[in-house]
This record gives structure tokens, C-alpha cells and sequence, in this order.
């Protein structure tokens, strides 16, 4: 049988609805004008990702025991892998039924996804350009195509490519990559991308022993699957030209950047083995030259002009025509995201610059990205995300812009192992006035700090730290996040801000306190 073949009357059965490739794939079948039943042997009311069915009330849902019906009436049947590989006795009773099933490989190529398909990479700023594009987009009346799949990012797994297949006027991705080889090629090749966007490579998402020059090709991985395509990259950053290079891209490239002061020199492995000198105008990008020939050039589109609260600037197109935005949100990070997001709008999306400018400015940024959550005691409580040196740094140099003193109270456990806790303590010492380490990782990297007598005017340990070990990428506990929370507002500033996965996701037990 082929894929191509199967009658527009056929039913569809789908196990597993409340999960999350379920989910998408009874809505891709309902989309395309296929008839759906479901099941989860879930109840009702427990049903993860039910908000995201409302909009499909023709599409029969049995929560709990599976009528005889089900079997009886299904002329393919779609179940989860666990439960083929597994054998179990509902995959026993399907092939009882005779009952083809169908594999997630199966419904991607039944369906070509939206186009274009713009895939978005990169260590930092991945989220906040997605959403600021996806944004900018319903203001021109395009409809992306959405997961929605609540309280899930879906940067990963099987989420973007089915995610692809949905009903929409585009598809906008961010991709995501687990840093090792095949992983972003695997992930991206079947969301079929017409366009790129690479926001930066840094290293900090590596685990302990990895190698920064590898985690970079595997970010390449998107560029091999854009060959003769188009590719709009973050200008100011070595690693992503020596990528290219490398790689002797040949497809469309159009790159941007900012004009602003350098705030420090910092080095990046080249791709040559040298180490490249950087004057950084935030983590890990600014202007360059290394003796292999990878040399800073004025990109094609550049933000100029920019004020002194970084959210005003001025964008100098490839034919000289200037336009003028204003962020709702602040930093140069964000200029950079906007940037990138204005030109794939204009470019690709065929989105005039006054509806992107106006879209600009009312989009109020990405919960758990420098978000205001309340005040306690005339303090500013603040959350974000950040958990590497370079989201530290880029966050704090941007918060002390704006904020005379603060405390950054540091939830993470790095992804890179002890040396990369050491980095964050150390970035967070450049930029806060006060630092209180609130996971396992960070008490231990600022306990030995202090042992060795370094940042003692900044670390100021909790009274006490609740016992637990890192857990996942979580870092902290909910105890210890409180632990060093509680001890942050103790310290007379005008900003605590609370970084790391733990502080976004306890965040409304912050402000309980």
C-alpha cells in the first residue's frame, strides 16, 4: 500500500491523544480533511493537552476503556512507538483487527508541510526570535502553524516537523539540537526548510569534555540542508563565518548586524585552531580578524543609531534605505533578535516595514526572558532563563543599564559540567553587585570562590542550603531556590533577579513569599 492511496473517507484511529505526537497527529489528519476518533486511557480532566482539541469538536475522544467500536470501524490506526515496540496487547489486538497502522515517518510523508518553512538555530536568542517572527506575522494576517501544545517549547524530537504539517500561511521553527552529530540534520530534514536564521554559536550548551569547534557542525547541519537556499545569519559572530566557510556554503546569505561600542575582548576557537580575539559587543560576537582570512565586514542589513536604553535603532537596509523601531523589550541581545526577525518578515514574508514596525513594538517580549513578575519591599523581582555564561552576561550587562544595584540569584547547575558553574559565577561577578548561589552547583562553586578569596564583597551564601543534587537541567530544588530567594531580599538593591530553569518554573512561589 502507499501512503498516497488511502481513501479521503477512510477513518482514522489515534492512541495516545493526550500525548504529545498523538496530539498533533490527529489534528494534522483532521486539518487535511481526514475523519479522526481518539483515545487516551487517561480521564478526561487529566488530559495533558486538551486545550489544544477544542477547536476540533467532530473528532470522537474516548477517555478511559476503548469500545469494541474503535477496533471494529478503524480503517488505520496510528500508536504510539512504545506500544508497538513493546507488543503490547492493544498492538496485539490492532493486528488481530488486521488494522494498518501507521508510523509518525508515515503521516510526514503523507503531507508536505507549509511553505516557507523557516528553521530557526543557535545557542542563544532562538525563542525570542520565533516568537517576535510568529508575532510579527499575525500582525500581517499570516497564521503560523502552532503546536500548541501548552507549557511545551517543542523545539525538539518529532514536535517541528509535525508541527510543519499543520494548517497555516507559514512555518516558522525553531530548532533546537542536542549538540551531538546528526541530531539538528535529523531533526530539521523533515521539516523540509526553505530558510534559515543562526543567531549565534556559543559555547554553552556543551557537556563536560565536549569540543566547541563539533557543537558548531552540528549547527552547520542546517546549513548542509540549505544549500542553493537561503541563510541569514548573525554577521558579527566568527564561529558562524568560519562555519561557512568551512562548509563552502553556496546558497542566498544575508547577514546583520549592530553598530555599537565594544564592551570587552574576549577570544573563540577559529576554525583554523587559532584562537580569534572578539571585541565584543555582547557574549561571543562583535568585530574580528584571524590570520586565516575570517575577518569582520559590514553586513548586509545593520542596526545603527541605537540609544542608550538599547531599544531604539535605526536599520540600514542592503540599498540604504533607513527605518526606524522601538522595542517594548530592551537589550542589544534583543536589537540582534529583532534584527533577524524584522529581515525574514520583510525578505521572505513580503511584510512591509511600517506593519513589522508597528508589530515590533507591541510584542512585550518571552515569559522567563527578563520578566517582571512583582515587587516585594520596593524591589524589583525579575526572572529569566538564562543559564550559561553568555545568557548571564548579556542579561546582567543589559539589567545594570537600568537598574543602579542588584542581586542575581543564580538556579542553574550547568549543562557543562562544574567548569561551566565556575564561568557563570565568575560572568555574574562582572555585572551584579551581589550574588546568592541557590543550587547545588553554584553553593559549592561560590563556597570555594570564597575559600579562595575571590568575590568577597559580592557572594552571600543562604543561611542554610536544603540538601539536593542537580537534577536534570533543572538545577535547584524548589527549597533551595527559596532558600536563596528569601536570603536576595535580605540585601538592600533595587533588582533581584533570579536565573536559571528553576527560577522561571517556581516562579510564582517567589512571589507567595
Amino acid at each position: 500500500m502507499e501512503i498516497t492511496d488511502i481513501d479521503k473517507d477512510s477513518l482514522f484511529s489515534v492512541v495516545g491523544v493526550c500525548g504529545i505526537n498523538g496530539n498533533i497527529i490527529a489534528r494534522i489528519l483532521m486539518d487535511h480533511g481526514y475523519k479522526v476518533q481518539a483515545n487516551d486511557m487517561v480521564n478526561e480532566e487529566d488530559c495533558r493537552f486538551k486545550s489544544s482539541l477544542k477547536d476540533y469538536p467532530d473528532m470522537k475522544i474516548y477517555y478511559g476503556k476503548i469500545p469494541e467500536s474503535f477496533f471494529t470501524e478503524s480503517d488505520y490506526m496510528i500508536l504510539p512507538t512504545a506500544l508497538i515496540e513493546s507488543k503490547s496487547m492493544l498492538y496485539q489486538k490492532v493486528k488481530k483487527y488486521n488494522i494498518p497502522i501507521l508510523t509518525v515517518q508515515d503521516i510526514r510523508d503523507m503531507f508536505e508541510p507549509v511553505h516557507p518553512v523557516i528553521c530557526i538555530t543557535g545557542t542563544n536568542g532562538k525563542t525570542t526570535t520565533t516568537t517576535l517572527l510568529k508575532h510579527i506575522a499575525y500582525s500581517a494576517n499570516l497564521k503560523p502553524c502552532e503546536h500548541n501544545l501548552e507549557g511545551l517549547q517543542g523545539n525538539t524530537a518529532d514536535i517541528p516537523s509535525l508541527q510543519a504539517r499543520l494548517k497555516g500561511d507559514v512555518n516558522i521553527l525553531e530548532t533546537g539540537t542536542f549538540g551531538y552529530k546528526g541530531s539538528l540534520y535529523n531533526l530539521a530534514k523533515e521539516c523540509k526548510p526553505d530558510v534559515g536564521v543562526i543567531t549565534n554559536i556559543t559555547p554553552d550548551h556543551l557537556s563536560e569534555n565536549s569540543n566547541f569547534l563539533d557543537y558548531a557542525r552540528v549547527k552547520g547541519e542546517l546549513v548542509e540542508l540549505l544549500d542553493q537556499k537561503t541563510l541569514i545569519i548573525n554577521n558579527d559572530d566568527p564561529t558562524i563565518q568560519g562555519l561557512l566557510k568551512e562548509l563552502n556554503y553556496h546558497g542566498n546569505i544575508i547577514s546583520f548586524g549592530v553598530d555599537t561600542e565594544p564592551v570587552r575582548t574576549s577570544t573563540k576557537k577559529c576554525f583554523c585552531g587559532k584562537e580569534i580575539k572578539v571585541e565584543e559587543f555582547i557574549a561571543g560576537v562583535g568585530t574580528y580578524k584571524c590570520d586565516c582570512g575570517i575577518e569582520y565586514k559590514k553586513p548586509d542589513y545593520i542596526a545603527t543609531n541605537i540609544n542608550d536604553q538599547h531599544n531604539k535603532f535605526t536599520l540600514i537596509t542592503p540599498n540604504n534605505e533607513e527605518h526606524v523601531f522601538k522595542l517594548s523589550i530592551n537589550g542589544i541581545h534583543n536589537i540582534y533578535n529583532a534584527v533577524g526577525s524584522i529581515i525574514v518578515a520583510h525578505e521572505i514574508l513580503n511584510i512591509s516595514y511600517d506593519v513589522i514596525a508597528e508589530a515590533v513594538y507591541s510584542f512585550k517580549g518571552v515569559k522567563g526572558r527578563m520578566e517582571k513578575i512583582g515587587t516585594i519591599d520596593g524591589k524589583q523581582i525579575m526572572v529569566d532563563y538564562a543559564h550559561n555564561p553568555a545568557g548571564i552576561t548579556t542579561v546582567l550587562k543589559e539589567l545594570k543599564n537600568s537598574y543602579s544595584t542588584l542581586v542575581n540569584v543564580i538556579t542553574t547547575s550547568s549543562e557543562s559540567g562544574m567548569d561551566g558553574d565556575k564561568e557563570i559565577l565568575k560572568c555574574a561577578a562582572e555585572y551584579a553587585d551581589y550574588i546568592v548561589p541557590a543550587s547545588h552547583n553554584s553553593y559549592i562553586c561560590a563556597k570555594k570562590a570564597l575559600q579562595k578569596g575571590l568575590y568577597t564583597d559580592k557572594i552571600v551564601l543562604p543561611d542554610t542550603m536544603p540538601k539536593g543534587d542537580k537534577e536534570g537541567t533543572l538545577g535547584a530544588t524548589i527549597e533551595q531556590v527559596l532558600a536563596g530567594f528569601n536570603k536576595a531580599l535580605e540585601i538592600d538593591v533595587n533588582l533581584v533577579v533570579c536565573t536559571g530553569e528553576a527560577a522561571f518554573k517556581y516562579k510564582n512561589e517567589l512571589i507567595r513569599e
